[in-house]
């Protein structure tokens, strides 16, 4: 996969997943974001360095959160932005997904953020772009979605930096969430040894292993003494029949409310991908109390889309340039 993610020169390309993405790389991207931070009461900041490329936001699964989010980095980026609900456009023609990418190059586009539901489907659109196009996974299927594990390794870096230290407790539907897939990663990747995945078992990994992580269907034994507690959304969608079948009494065993969370430290960063189901995985009140940090991980996704965005471009320019001049 990082053969198609990174150039010879070790560049950026392409971004489909965080697994095996090199630390120094996560770290220059966490480094980048942070620059696109504004201040606390300061207005965005809009920079040119996307200015004449154009941006397709190509979803063909909805999301109304993550497209908003890299329309708003693209544009804070400068760059033309089109945004493309292909679920009820082409695709209900019978279109090709690959044909649809090749149509929106020849007009143009620069870089493309990729949702879709099937797994692998950005590394093929990766394979099959052409060499001046980028191709950004916005999440595909229940494989990957790197730029929200890459901003949720963000948001927990300007709290808790020391990620060797941290004991992390992800709580909820692993098994098919590529966020939980994309965030283990990367904080492995940043040194984090001790991840805790806490669910039913009809929800916990079945790669555990390969993702090196601990499993349990204790959650007080999982978030016991915990730094960041996370919660994910059940991805009913993706499960057939009754997602909560034989777990009736889910949120009172599994739920991010008081009971669960007295477990973990007292000032455990409490985290959310989001979109949130109240009384499901988290209690409102959580979701906006004082130890949640569930919406500075949004703020912080536009951040973390223009870094990446940014490192793409100029990379492509100094390749560009390279090439022009050899």
């Amino acid at each position: 996969m990082n053969t198609l993610q990174i150039d010879s020169d070790g560049r950026l390309r392409h971004l489909l997943t965080t697994e095996g993405l090199p630390r120094a790389l996560i770290q220059r991207i966490l480094d980048t974001a942070e620059t696109f931070v504004p201040a606390l009461g300061a207005p965005p900041k809009k920079v040119p360095l996307l200015r004449g490329k154009t941006v397709f936001n190509l979803f063909f699964e909805n999301s109304t959160r993550t497209r908003t989010t890299f329309e708003l980095a693209a544009k804070r980026l400068s760059a033309d932005v089109i945004n493309m609900d292909v679920a009820h456009s082409s695709k209900s023609k019978g279109e090709d997904d690959l044909d649809t990418l090749f149509t929106l190059e020849a007009m143009g586009a620069d870089i493309f953020a990729i949702r879709h539901p099937e797994n692998g489907a950005a590394a093929r659109f990766a394979a099959n772009a052409a060499p001046h196009v980028s191709i950004i996974n916005a999440g595909d299927g229940s494989h990957a979605h790197p730029t929200q594990g890459l901003l949720d390794v963000f948001t927990i870096r300007r709290h808790r930096p020391d990620f060797e230290k941290l004991t992390v407790a992800i709580v909820g539907d692993v098994r098919h969430s590529r966020v939980a897939h994309s965030t283990i990663h990367a904080l492995k990747t940043l040194g984090t040894t001790d991840i805790r995945v806490v669910g039913p078992e009809r929800f916990l990994p079945d790669n555990a292993q390969h993702l090196g992580v601990s499993i349990t269907d204790d959650v007080s034994a999982g978030l016991d003494g915990a730094d960041v507690v996370m919660g994910l959304r059940i991805q009913r969608e993706r499960i057939e029949g009754d997602a909560l079948a034989g777990v009736a009494d889910y949120h009172s065993r599994f739920g991010l409310n008081a009971p669960n969370l007295a477990h973990a430290k007292d000032d455990a960063l409490v985290m959310h991908p989001g979109p949130i189901n109240r009384g499901v995985e988290i209690n409102a009140d959580i979701a906006y109390g004082d130890q949640s940090v569930i919406l500075e991980q949004v703020r912080n996704g536009i951040a973390v889309r223009m870094a990446v965005m940014a490192l793409i471009a100029g990379n492509r320019a100094v390749h560009s340039h390279a090439t022009a001049t050899t």
